[in-house]
């Protein structure tokens, strides 16, 4: 079955982190690029960040450079979303997505409140 699984999601006080996993089975993970995306209530779902099949290039949206990391350990068929600095604006469904076949994970609550 060809699925992408998020983990580590959950509730955390403004200015801490979480770091998301998002392993994949089904298909050759290694193979294909991948993304975080979000989706607040009420909101479009936004793209967060790309990695490249090796690992080696990352892309960031403006809204979280330099607090997010995406990273991906192709051994483990993983791809991570570290998130530092957590701000309220930062509540939202966490999806992960694979590009190529396009896959989606089913999304993960994180609920940034003090």
């Amino acid at each position: 079955q060809v699925q992408l699984v998020e983990s580590g999601g959950g509730l955390v006080q403004p200015g801490g982190s979480l770091r998301l996993s998002c392993v994949a089975s089904g298909f050759f993970f290694k193979w294909t690029a991948a993304n975080w995306y979000r989706q607040a209530p009420g909101k479009e779902r936004e793209w967060l960040a790309f990695i490249t099949i090796s690992g080696d290039n990352t892309d960031y949206a403006d809204s979280v450079k330099g607090r997010f990391t995406i990273s991906r350990d192709n051994s483990k068929d993983t791809v991570y979303l570290q998130m530092d600095s957590l701000i309220s604006g930062d509540t939202a469904v966490y999806y992960c997505n694979a590009v190529s076949p396009s896959v989606w994970g089913q999304g993960i609550q994180v609920t940034v409140s003090s």
